[in-house]
């Protein structure tokens, strides 16, 4: 997997765009990785590539083959890298030597569909899955041999019992079908944790995301109709916004609001639209002022805090700053460690972006190595100047982890020049988000 020049811009405006613009969200063929790009309109916020002086170095630590079928989703978190796969299967490895032979530590296999996205905290592991259920495990971060085990499935036995005999808790799913509010009634496609732990929130391809109190695993809100499809990933900021990217090309942002009186529910306070086909991916800042986007017309999208935004989501919030281009096709995963941003495209590369100052952004480099659509990713701190591959007092090292449709999960370990001090605490950069694309 080597680490190539950026020529930018990779792409012209202007190519074809034979492929569909819209997310089918089923089971579908690689033909949906491909369509339109963005709006020439959108300014691109990374010049055409020049030599620098000082270059970004790289090592490819480890390229493993985890799974009997693709990886579809993982998570970086403490001393281990979690992943999990279309077939249904979840697995551990220690970050110390991911391709080490002591990493052959038993595979859970929980459900008959893909494990479609990863979140962590503390010493529990949450999974969500294409059967429209979430799972809850028990992990252990000092045992390297760690066993799963099993807490619970959301909705739980007892929220489904308590809202059996109300009519009121029941929501219409399909005509002549009704079911509690409690269900995700298709792939739960995306998760994000509040930085608290006390809260977990799901997205999903019904439409609807859900929020649940992770003490008892109670279902406490569902904000149905969310977006006009399936809903493809999931984040949030700090301050208590969230943030949720759907195949409808729609970003739509929300907060608590109280409404009559009534107990605070989730309301959408502002819709960023922009792209011109389904988005995929969604990423915060560390300090939560910019927000990422990735969709199938093969850019990434950069948004902005608006200064005005009096918090409440009165003002805008949000306005583009502009895009980043190079990748060929969809974008399907993105990852923040610091001031930079990685990339992962249905191209089978994975690009590395820096935030430089003001709107300036820069492409470091190319990762290439894998020989299918690259389909989640996950970024951390990962050493000191020391471990520079070029020897250089002047870098810091970060990991990046990618999982492919070809199987393989790699392990690159990168060394970026100059690289600022982000504004806010290293722990934080440790926390990924990243989302699932379609299964292919």
């Amino acid at each position: 997997m080597g680490l190539l020049p950026c020529p930018l811009p990779c792409l012209a405006d202007n190519e074809s765009n034979s492929h569909s613009n819209h997310l089918i969200h089923s089971e579908s063929s690689t033909s949906s990785l491909s369509s339109l790009p963005s709006l020439p309109s959108v300014p691109s916020l990374s010049t055409s590539y020049q030599q620098p002086t000082n270059t970004a170095h790289h090592l490819c630590i480890a390229t493993v083959k985890g799974h009997s079928s693709y990886v579809s989703s993982l998570a970086v978190a403490g001393k281990f890298l979690y992943t999990g796969s279309s077939n249904s299967e979840i697995r551990s490895w220690s970050r110390d030597n991911i391709s080490s032979t002591d990493n052959l530590v038993p595979v859970v296999a929980v459900s008959n569909g893909a494990v479609k996205s990863l979140v962590v905290f503390e010493d529990k592991l949450f999974s969500a899955h294409q059967d429209n259920k979430i799972r809850v495990w028990k992990i252990d971060d000092d045992n390297p041999h760690q066993k799963y085990k099993f807490i619970a499935a959301l909705p739980t036995l007892n929220d489904r019992f308590s809202r059996l005999f109300s009519a009121k808790n029941y929501v219409e799913v399909r005509r002549h079908k009704k079911c509690t509010w409690v269900h995700h009634v298709d792939n739960v496609s995306a998760l994000a944790i509040s930085r608290d732990g006390s809260l977990l929130y799901s997205a999903s391809w019904d439409r609807t995301f859900k929020i649940w109190r992770t003490s008892d695993f109670k279902c406490l809100e569902s904000v149905g109709n969310a977006h006009d499809d399936a809903i493809n990933a999931i984040v949030l900021s700090e301050d208590g916004f969230v943030y949720t990217g759907s195949a409808d090309k729609k970003i739509k942002v929300w907060i608590k609001k109280e409404a009559g009186g009534e107990k605070k529910k989730h309301s959408a306070v502002a819709t960023l639209e922009k792209h011109r086909s389904a988005v995929n991916a969604l990423a915060l800042s560390g300090d939560g002022c910019v927000l990422y986007s990735g969709a199938c017309d093969r850019s990434i999208l950069v948004w902005k805090r608006d200064g005005d935004d009096d918090g409440d989501g009165g003002g805008v919030h949000m306005v583009l700053v502009g895009a980043l281009r190079g990748h060929s096709k969809a974008i399907l995963c993105l990852a923040v460690v610091g001031d930079l941003v990685c990339s992962g495209s249905a191209d089978k590369t994975i690009r590395i972006w820096r935030r430089g100052a003001g709107k300036s952004y820069s492409c470091l480099g190319l990762l290439e190595g894998h020989r299918r659509p690259v389909k989640c990713l996950a970024a951390a701190v990962g050493g000191n100047s020391t471990e520079d591959p070029s020897g250089s007092d002047s870098c810091t090292c970060f990991l990046v982890y990618s999982g492919s449709l070809d199987c393989d999960i790699k392990e690159e370990r990168m060394a970026a020049p100059f690289f600022s001090p982000p504004p806010f605490p290293l722990h934080l950069s440790l926390f990924t988000y990243y989302v699932n694309f379609v299964d292919a």
